[in-house]
C-alpha cells in the first residue's frame, strides 16, 4: 500500500518524520505520542546506521552508496514534533532528507534525527533492529515511559540524563546490603 502524503495546503502543521531505530516499535511511539501514526516502509539512501558503544540505541550519519531501512511516520503534529525533538534530546540533529517508499518507489522529504556528532569515536558496525528487539526493547521501553512521566514534571530530566540513570540503576546488583558477620 503505497502511502502518499497530503496536499500542502492540507498539512496544516502534519510533519513526516522518517524513523530508523527505537521508534520504529510502535509500543515506543504510543509511550512518546500516545498514538501510532500512519506509517510506510522507507528506505533512506547514502546513510549508514552505527551502533553506539555503550548505548541501546542507534545513530545514523551520512556515507555515500549505503542506506538505511526504517519507516516513515506521517501526519506528525507541530506539538508531537516537539516531543520527539526532546526525546532525541542534543545527540540528534533534525535534519530534512529525502526518502523512497518501499512500497512505491515514490520519493518524499521527510525529518529525521542525525547524530550530532559525525567524528564520535564510539560509533561501530551496524545496528540490528531485530537483535534490539530481542534484547533491549523492554528496558527500553521502560526507560522511554519513565522519561515521558518525568517530562509532565516541573523539574524534567533530559532523555540523555534519564536513559544514563534508568542504565545505571540496571547495572546495579539485585542487593548491595552485605550482613557483616
Amino acid at each position: 500500500m503505497a502511502l502518499t502524503p497530503p496536499p500542502p495546503a492540507a498539512q496544516g502543521g502534519a510533519h513526516t518524520v522518517f524513523v530508523y531505530g527505537s521508534l520504529m516499535e510502535e509500543a515506543v511511539v504510543r509511550a512518546i505520542l500516545k498514538r501510532v501514526p500512519p506509517a510506510a516502509p522507507a528506505i533512506l539512501p547514502n546513510y549508514h546506521r552505527f551502533s553506539i558503544k555503550e548505548r541501546i540505541y542507534p545513530a545514523i550519519l551520512p556515507v555515500e552508496n549505503k542506506k538505511v531501512a526504517g519507516k516513515v511516520l506521517t501526519g506528525v503534529t507541530d506539538n508531537e514534533l516537539q516531543i520527539l525533538d526532546a526525546f532525541e534530546d542534543v545527540e540528534y540533529t533534525r535534519t530534512r532528507v529525502e526518502v523512497s517508499l518501499t512500497d512505491s518507489s515514490d520519493t518524499m522529504m521527510a525529518d529525521t534525527y542525525v547524530w550530532s556528532d559525525a567524528e564520535d569515536p564510539n560509533l561501530y558496525g551496524e545496528w540490528d533492529f531485530e537483535e534490539w528487539k530481542k534484547l533491549h526493547m523492554k528496558d527500553f521501553l521502560a526507560m522511554t515511559l519513565g522519561f515521558m512521566n518525568g517530562l509532565e514534571q516541573p523539574e524534567s530530566k533530559t532523555r540523555v540524563e534519564t536513559y544514563q540513570s534508568f542504565m545505571q540503576q540496571q547495572e546495579q546488583p539485585a542487593s548491595e546490603t552485605k550482613v557483616e558477620g
